[in-house]
């Protein structure tokens, strides 16, 4: 009997069902691009942390970096013989750095490790390698003769005439060509942290665990095309040759790092034996993730840790400015056109059910319990709901697909943070390097979870109960003389 009743009831009152269905309709729809959009925001600063730091891991620890000395000027000093007799010979030189933040020694990876809380722990060692070759061309001197002189007496034995002038160097110059880039030390031992998980290998094969110490290297795909590396090739770095294994691609669009090498060799090229620049950590569980930062500061002095929650502080530029807007204007926007519809619908049952007085009388005359009435009105009310619901979710996913159709670039900048951070680590530039590094451009999408749509249809339910209530509420206080008054 109710659900005939139902049936009838809401095909005899078609546009009034429609009207409550599409304002609630609205309503989701808004808070399904809300959710997604956010949803594309979060994957996309996620993306910008992991492309241009190199997140495979929780957070970082890092040392920074002191002042120069006065003797060092901390920065990378060349010299050449310009007098060389062969003119056209060609010198190169290198020079290895550290980069990041100051070196720490291999130990504290061992007492990082140990904290509570950590559930693995890597040392890795972030280079900057400069390469400096070309010639020197000499210049040749050349005298030149003056003519007759002027000037009377000329020269020790007071003889007149021409004199000489000093000869001039013509010609000559220098050709020099250089080419920096980043190397960066992985402990080959655990490669699921470290500089290198962030990358898959493409061609070639990665370390194994017995190369700890093997003349081998791993080079970024950017940087195998840009100089015509493959695998099987040589790639010489301060003298010494390292056979190519392997092409890494990063999963995500950008990469810092070109050359990967075994940590021990990374360590003797830098001549930083036992040292590493950042360590890389993995948390038990990502609910303890500041606890184990509180941790590692206290019990070990003079480090910086950082977090994925730290970086994304320091994102700035239109990706910022587009996720404060979909997580706090968007959400609030939500809010109250979800309010406003609900309210809308409520209203709009109230009025049908005033209109419905004779019928609701009737019934009562005919022995129907308020409960009854009440519960036929709320069982309209979800249907309402329900409709609704429906309707919101296809423009909700037609406005998600629309974005990531569209797909708007979006740009983000990271600051560095104190100390290096994790842009100590692979991600983190020299001097001068750092906003180069640090800036990208990626395209926003909006992915629609199932949770999102179990969302959609819990507000499609809680609108139509919302309204079914104040309209049974009202069809509940009715009586048969009020259908009878409407009668007369």
């Amino acid at each position: 009997m109710f659900g005939i009743y139902l049936k009838r009831e809401l095909g005899r009152r078609k546009k009034a069902a429609l009207v409550i269905a599409l304002g609630l309709a609205l309503g989701i729809a808004l808070v399904i691009t809300v959710n997604s959009v956010s949803a594309g925001m979060t994957q996309a600063q996620d993306k910008v942390l992991k492309s241009l730091y190199g997140l495979g891991t929780d957070m970082t620890v890092t040392k920074a970096r002191s002042a120069p000395t006065s003797g060092s000027s901390g920065r990378p000093n060349f010299q050449f013989d310009a007098g060389s007799n062969d003119s056209d010979a060609t010198q190169s030189s290198d020079r290895v750095m550290t980069q990041g933040g100051q070196a720490l020694a291999a130990g504290v990876v061992t007492k990082v490790a140990a904290q509570k809380g950590v559930s693995g722990a890597v040392g890795a060692l972030t280079l900057n390698v400069t390469k400096v070759d070309g010639s020197f061309t000499q210049g040749k001197a050349q005298s030149q003769s003056g003519g007759s002189s002027s000037q009377g007496q000329g020269g020790p034995g007071g003889q007149s005439g021409g004199s000489t002038a000093a000869p001039q160097v013509q010609g000559g110059g220098a050709d020099f060509d250089v080419n920096s880039y980043s190397v960066a030390g992985v402990d080959v031992t655990d490669q699921t942290l470290g500089p290198l998980a962030g990358s898959k290998i493409t061609t070639g094969k990665t370390f194994t665990a017995t190369q700890t110490d093997a003349k081998v290297a791993v080079v970024s795909k950017a940087y195998a095309k840009e100089n015509s590396l493959k695998v099987g090739k040589t790639l010489k770095i301060s003298g010494t040759k390292y056979t190519i294994i392997g092409i890494a691609t990063p999963d995500s669009s950008e990469s810092t790092t070109d050359v990967y090498l075994p940590l021990k060799q990374a360590q003797t090229l830098a001549d930083a034996k036992n040292q590493v620049t950042t360590i890389y950590v993995k948390a038990t569980d990502s609910q303890q993730i500041d606890s184990v930062k509180t941790a590692i500061q206290k019990n070990i002095a003079g480090t910086t840790v950082t977090t994925s929650a730290d970086l994304a502080e320091t994102v700035s530029g239109s990706l910022s400015t587009a996720s404060d807007l979909a997580t706090s204007v968007g959400k609030w926007l939500s809010v109250a056109v979800l309010v406003a519809a609900f309210l809308v619908a409520a209203l709009l049952t109230s009025s049908a059910v005033s209109r419905r007085v004779r019928e609701f009388g009737t019934l009562k005359a005919l022995g129907w319990p308020s409960r009854r009435v009440t519960r036929q009105v709320v069982g309209e009310s979800i249907v309402n709901g329900l409709l609704g619901g429906a309707l919101g979710i296809g423009l909700g996913l037609a406005a998600a697909y629309t974005v990531t159709a569209i797909s708007p670039k979006l740009t983000a900048q990271l600051g560095s943070t104190g100390g290096g951070g994790m842009g100590g680590g692979p991600g983190g530039g020299g001097p001068g390097q750092q906003s180069a590094q640090n800036t990208m451009e990626i395209a926003l999408s909006a992915p629609v979870s199932m949770t999102t749509i179990a969302l959609a249809v819990g507000l499609a339910v809680t609108g139509g109960l919302i309204a079914g209530a104040m309209g049974g509420w009202r069809a509940s206080r009715m009586r048969p003389a009020d259908a009878l008054r409407s009668v007369s």
